[in-house]
């Protein structure tokens, strides 16, 4: 079977290496070089900590506040823009307690799922990544996020998921190379942390070598339509035969959808990150500034990232290094003796992450079309839940039980 993936990002190259293990002949097509989309800049978490979804009850008022400071975690560009429009209500519509319930148990689901198959790539010749099984701290610093903490240890539990809450002297007592302030934190030691940049790298070294064909810098501008499949796939004018097509696109999946007879409501949510190599600021365990949304990130031994904030902006929009220049300040609230020099622009890495309408991936195959699969929409969650979801396109393309239920990832539920 002849299996075009559209998209080398890490859910595209996930899907790539168990479609090409279950015997497809797989070939990836990328509008870039496949070398710094949002698979690289990221915390490099694996966290079957984040089993609440982006859309939850207040976010929009938050959103709100945060919109009138240029520093803040948070900002959408004001635009008549129909999509945008469309997403914003679907957002606020699906933000509400019953959909985080709901949401739980499949993002608890697929992010345990992802966590194993890491821990098994982990053991393949060539594809070291860094994992490391080092537990993640949520720092908090307010009462209100205080008691936020309780209710989340609580609902983490009732999951399965192992938490609990650090006080200040027990938190100290854990990263005892540098002070900090913050009132607790919660402790989360199931989740991991992996060099995403390495993980990249040696997945496009490890998937050339089983015979993976690349296509880069071509964008998709059609697709062959026979009935009721795709028989090939058209990028910047050659004609690609398939058997099956798999949208894995990231941000730019939405209007390549809609060829497909789907609506996939869909924003990018750009982040930014900063990362120094062989620094004094070290740390033992992921960290996640709770007030700040600031994420830390020890990686590959020697290297520090600080990252954050989520823009929903134009594609084409300029970077705005106001939110960066957030994040460092962040930090010296939470670690007082750290230091962090404003970096120039040209240092900053920045990436639109694919945020769907509700918080949760689309991952599923198209009604219309009988050999179409969609696996796109993680927002921040791309590295995390990428290895199960390359694992969960297969078993669809391969036709073969799934290895969880996909219903409330159903790329059509908005349709």
């Amino acid at each position: 079977m002849k299996v075009i993936i559209i998209g080398g990002g890490i859910i595209g190259l996930s899907s790539a290496i168990y479609l090409q293990q279950a015997g497809c002949q797989v070939t990836v097509v990328d509008r870039s070089d496949m070398l710094q989309g949002c698979s690289y800049g990221n915390a490099g978490y694996i966290c079957p900590s984040h089993f609440v979804p982006l859309a939850t009850p207040g976010i929009v008022r938050q959103g709100l506040k945060w919109m009138m400071n240029a520093k803040s975690p948070f900002y959408v560009k004001p635009s008549l823009n129909k999509d945008l429009l469309k997403w914003g209500w679907t957002f606020m519509k699906s933000a509400t307690r019953s959909h985080v319930e709901r949401s739980a148990l499949p993002l608890r689901d697929i992010a345990l799922l992802s966590k194993q198959l890491y821990e098994e790539w982990a053991k393949l010749p060539g594809m070291d990544f860094s994992y490391e099984p080092i537990g993640m701290m949520e720092l908090f610093k307010t009462e209100e996020n205080a008691h936020h903490a309780v209710q989340t240890v609580a609902e983490a539990t009732a999951l399965g998921i192992e938490a609990r809450i650090l006080g200040k002297e027990e938190l100290q007592q854990m990263e005892p190379g540098v002070t900090i302030d913050a009132a607790g934190a919660v402790f989360f030691p199931g989740d991991s942390q992996l060099y995403p940049n390495q993980l990249m790298q040696n997945l496009l070294t490890y998937l050339e070598i089983k015979g993976v064909q690349f296509i880069r810098h071509r964008e998709i501008t059609d697709f062959i339509k026979t009935g009721n499949k795709i028989t090939g796939v058209k990028a910047s004018g050659s004609v690609i035969d398939a058997d099956h097509v798999v949208l894995a696109a990231g941000v730019w999946s939405t209007p390549l959808a809609r060829q497909f007879g789907i609506n996939i409501p869909m924003v990018g949510g750009r982040g930014y990150s900063i990362t120094f190599e062989d620094t004094p600021y070290k740390l033992h365990h992921s960290v996640i500034l709770s007030e700040a949304r600031v994420a830390i990130s020890p990686m590959n031994g020697n290297k520090i990232r600080f990252g954050g904030t989520m823009e929903i902006t134009p594609l084409n929009t300029p970077p705005r290094m106001q939110r960066v220049q957030g994040i460092v300040e962040s930090v010296k609230q939470y670690f007082p003796t750290y230091d962090i020099p404003l970096p120039p622009a040209e240092k900053v890495w920045y990436g639109y992450r694919p945020c769907s309408a509700d918080g949760l991936p689309y991952i599923g195959n198209v009604s219309r079309y009988t050999n179409v699969t969609v696996a796109t929409g993680h927002s921040m969650l791309g590295i995390s839940l990428g290895a199960a979801t390359g694992k969960l396109v297969a078993e669809l393309v391969t036709n073969v039980p799934t290895s969880m239920d996909l219903r409330p990832f159903n790329p059509e539920r908005f349709c």
